[in-house]
């Protein structure tokens, strides 16, 4: 009798994938909650953890949040540079801490920070200036800054209040570079400026960058932050002000201002934009800043230092 052929072994297999709460090494099994095909519900819905984000640990929260409180730990809001951070410590402006790179050199600039801060209660930490590199976006930090708190602006009431006599405000319309803001500032205060204006929309505000470029003299003049320039045009006009803009197409010449010895609102505009429509159309007169046809126009940190010093002149020729 013939023998039959062997047939091939079959596969046991390991029957039916188990679902995934029901895999002990699956997340969704660790959080006790099955994942669900129901995508109308929440996102936060899919765990049993109620708890907010920022209260889970470290390693439960998604990796991007993860990767953004890292950059924020790396890249603070700094103050820095040897004249920007005495200055402020001068001022007692509201700081976190002092940051010094290791093996700094100590000139009197640096002592005198240290003595202010140790004065103040500021604490201070040293770490590599690589490390100080990232932390102040900026490579000329010379070897010191300051962590900051959001700056404190001052109100516009409380800016106009303060003047004495002809007074002289600076506002700035579209200016973006909060270097070029820092720079405006210390040329305002070098010509006496009563006040600084900055829009809150389409401006750079005060940062690090704005005191770094100042030199400081951020410290020396109240600054006000306003929600709308025009609105701020006209109440500075109810003080008894002459609203000047400046603007490279104006036929009139920064050395002819007639009103110059009289209370003064200067509107910087920003660089290629200018000055708003509307600004514009609220000024009482547009001067401008001659230059050679082979530069299309100036800075206009550049063209502010170059209008004040204009009226400088002029008031001192009245006195």
């Amino acid at each position: 009798m013939a023998t039959p052929p062997k047939r091939p072994r079959r596969l046991k297999g390991r029957g039916p994938t188990p679902k995934a709460a029901d895999r002990p090494y699956h997340k969704a099994a660790k959080f006790g909650k099955k994942r669900s095909n129901d995508r109308s519900r929440p996102r936060t819905e899919r765990t049993s953890d109620d708890r907010p984000r920022s209260d889970r640990p470290r390693s439960e929260r998604p990796r991007g949040e993860r990767r953004r409180e890292e950059f924020e730990k790396v890249h603070v809001d700094t103050i820095a540079g040897r004249n920007a951070v005495l200055e402020a410590l001068r001022a007692e402006v509201p700081v976190k801490e002092l940051i010094a790179a290791v093996g700094i050199d100590i000139d009197d600039r640096v002592q005198e920070i240290v003595d202010l801060a140790r004065n103040q209660g500021i604490a201070i930490r040293e770490i590599p200036r690589q490390k100080l590199d990232s932390m102040s976006g900026i490579t000329n930090h010379q070897g010191i800054a300051l962590v900051a708190k959001p700056f404190a602006y001052s109100s516009q009431k409380e800016i106009f209040s303060r003047v004495k006599g002809k007074p002289l405000f600076v506002a700035v319309d579209g200016v973006t570079d909060p270097r070029n803001i820092g720079a405006i500032i210390r040329s305002a205060v070098a010509f006496g400026a009563d006040g600084i204006f900055i829009p809150e929309r389409r401006n750079a505000s005060i940062t690090g960058a704005a005191w770094k470029a100042s030199a400081g003299a951020v410290a020396r003049v109240p600054i006000a932050q306003v929600t709308n320039l025009v609105r701020s045009i006209e109440d500075a006009k109810k003080q008894g002000c002459f609203v000047v803009g400046l603007d490279g197409d104006a036929k009139d010449d920064v050395s002819s201002i007639s009103v110059a010895s009289e209370g003064l609102y200067l509107v910087v505009g920003g660089e290629g934009k200018g000055l708003s429509r509307l600004v514009r159309e609220h000024c009482d007169l547009i001067a401008a800043i001659p230059i050679s046809t082979k530069v299309e126009s100036l800075n206009a940190s550049v063209a502010t230092s170059i209008a004040l010093y204009e009226i400088a002149k002029r008031r001192a020729s009245n006195e």
